[in-house]
């Protein structure tokens, strides 16, 4: 195909901080890459295709009359440019990914392998039931294990991701609510700690609840004295999530439970942070009445910016008969789903979340992950996260400041009171990290502490791991310690893009290229 050189008008971006102007904005073997849009090269292609045939046309005058637009580029730009961009990735296959978002941990590649297995990547959800009978007895496998470690009698497998779950579990609620008082429930509170994560007010306003905040109390855990003065007749019930977004396990559990029943409400659990607690703590034992759980985060992949994901709900007895179809039952003739509301039987489905049945790749994942470890690496999954979090905790803690006394679980969080008076901010620390070839660890969250950290090691990093990253984050405080506040305001300074102005990013966002063509003179 044609040769192709690059643009060499086009300014090379700035060198990095030290670094050696070079004609394309190179540095060493990493490669400044330009936009798709940017490399057209007019008349490659990567295949040679034959004109079509002749054809009537059907169009009725809607014909294009100018260009698509596209770029052009022969098979070795393409696969050059996607294989550049994809190594300025920074994955938890590259390094330590102390995020608490969704918990970035190794994803075992035996799951990969199971879920690629043609039986699971060939379904299609429209198979005869007869077809699928291997696929549902996993399905059916999976939700035991899930009512087992949770100590619950029901759970909703067909939930996409934890929000979605939060979604599940409120409807049920107001289903549950709607049957005992024999029509729309009058009942229009529901009470969420201000340690929740965010989407639980979203669900419950979204599901025409009026949201009532709780205050933490100076442990970081729900205040319950102030909890129980909000309760009344109108209240439908309390989400919390626990292990609480400060990294705390929530002391009150089994009162709250109770108050929360006595008042005639339910209780909701964010169980996003299940994996800080699984095979330790059965959530039906503490009074929780539905609780959805990320099955990409407890039990596999990495779920942060977007992947995969899915939130099956387990569900109380008060709770179990108003699940949403489908759901799989086993009879003489093996497995088969309850599609519809009038094959439920005594049940009262509130109606169907998802076209299908729940994200099958997710399932076998987690399935697999279950088997792999088995019931006593299942605890141990949870007892190793909570150690690396407080050995975290343990190591920094004289020199960084922990938001709240004793030890945490799965995740310790500090504050920037050690950042006072040094000029120095909690985002100019995190991009100082960067160039420490470590991801930034949550920043500004949880709302109730100031200047948050939020750190996240996971049960699957090593000692040597951490002591790295711990060694770094030392060595950055002790360079603020050292006034040395402008290095930090630089930062990041070794990535192929440096500070960028975020308040412009935000208020005024370029989120697309702009052609040479105007975009509608193009499409007409």
């Amino acid at each position: 195909m044609s040769g192709h050189s690059k643009d060499l008008s086009r300014p090379a971006p700035a060198s990095p901080a030290g670094g050696i102007d070079t004609v394309h904005g190179h540095q060493a073997l990493r490669l400044e890459e330009p936009l798709l849009f940017e490399i057209d090269n007019p008349g490659a292609v990567g295949v040679d295709l034959p004109a079509p045939n002749e054809a009537e046309n059907r169009l009725g005058g809607l014909e294009r009359v100018a260009p698509v637009g596209l770029p052009s580029a022969s098979e070795p730009e393409i696969v050059r440019h996607f294989t550049r961009l994809s190594q300025k990735n920074y994955a938890i296959d590259m390094g330590t990914y102390p995020l608490g978002s969704c918990t970035m941990k190794h994803n075992p590649r035996l799951n990969e392998k199971m879920v690629r297995l043609p039986g699971f990547a060939n379904l299609h959800p429209m198979q005869p039931v007869a077809t699928t009978q291997g696929a549902l007895e996993l399905i059916d496998n999976l939700a035991h294990w899930l009512k087992a470690l949770t100590g619950m009698p029901a759970v909703a497998m067909s939930p996409a991701a934890g929000a979605h779950g939060e979604l599940c579990g409120v409807m049920a609620i107001r289903a549950a609510l709607d049957d005992r008082e024999g029509g729309p429930t009058a009942r229009r509170r529901i009470l969420v700690p201000d340690s929740a994560h965010g989407t639980n007010p979203a669900t419950a306003a979204v599901c025409g609840f009026a949201v009532d905040a709780i205050p933490s109390d100076t442990r970081g855990r729900v205040d319950v004295k102030a909890f129980a003065d909000k309760l009344d007749d109108d209240v439908a019930g309390i989400m919390i999530t626990n292990p609480n977004t400060c990294g705390l396990f929530e002391n009150d559990m089994i009162e709250i439970a109770a108050l929360v029943h006595d008042a005639g409400g339910y209780f909701y659990c964010d169980g996003a942070n299940f994996n800080a607690i699984v095979g330790r703590v059965r959530p039906g034992d503490l009074g929780i009445d539905c609780m959805h759980i990320n099955l990409h985060k407890t039990f596999s992949t990495p779920h942060g910016g977007g992947g995969p994901g899915a939130g099956p709900v387990v569900l109380s007895d008060a709770l179990a008969p108003f699940a949403p179809t489908p759901w799989v039952v086993h009879g003489d003739d093996g497995f088969s789903l309850v599609e519809h509301g009038a094959d439920a039987g005594a049940a009262k489905p509130f109606g169907r979340l998802k076209g299908f049945h729940g994200q099958m790749g997710m399932f076998v994942r987690a399935y697999a992950y279950m088997l792999s470890h088995g019931r006593d690496g299942l605890r141990q999954v949870a007892n190793d996260a909570v150690l690396n979090a407080n050995y975290v905790m343990a190591q920094l803690s004289d020199v960084m400041t922990a938001a709240f006394e004793g030890p945490c679980m799965h995740e310790c969080l500090f504050d920037d009171r050690f950042l006072k008076d040094s000029g120095v901010t909690t985002l100019d620390f995190a991009k100082a990290m960067i160039d420490e070839g470590y991801h930034p660890m949550t920043m500004y969250f949880p709302l109730v502490v100031h200047g948050a950290m939020l750190i996240e090691p996971t049960e699957t990093e090593s000692k040597r791991e951490l002591d790295d990253f711990i060694a770094v984050v030392r060595s950055l405080v002790a360079k603020v310690k050292s006034g040395n506040s402008d290095a930090f305001a630089a930062a990041p300074r070794l990535t192929p893009r440096r500070r960028l102005d975020e308040t412009a990013a935000a208020r005024s966002p370029v989120l697309r290229w702009s052609p040479e063509m105007p975009a509608a003179e193009a499409a007409e």
